[in-house]
């Protein structure tokens, strides 16, 4: 967490993974971030935050249910949805705001 600041204020596009270890939904999402992540390779930062770790940034970007997933680009939060998403529609979402 050290260089989440400088990731998030970078020019690089940065998808924040909010989630917890008891969080099923969390769980049936793992493979498709990794599967995402493989697939963007350096064009964008995949940063994963446990709520229950980090309950002071999950506090200071109101992240009420989890997973809740947000791109950042230059310390702006560009997009945000909470609940399971298809890679698919992830990989369209992310590749829309490069």
């Amino acid at each position: 967490m050290d260089n989440f600041k400088e990731k998030i204020n970078s020019n690089k596009l940065v998808l924040v993974d909010f989630f917890a270890n008891w969080c099923g939904p969390c769980k049936a999402m793992h493979p498709i971030i990794e599967n995402v992540t493989k697939e963007m390779g350096d064009s964008i930062h995949v940063i994963k935050i446990d709520i229950d770790k980090y309950e002071s940034l999950a506090s200071l970007y109101n992240v009420q249910s989890v997973p809740t997933f947000m791109l950042i680009k230059e310390g702006k939060v560009i997009w945000r949805q909470s609940g399971t998403l298809s890679q698919s529609a992830l990989l369209q979402l992310i590749r829309q705001h490069l």
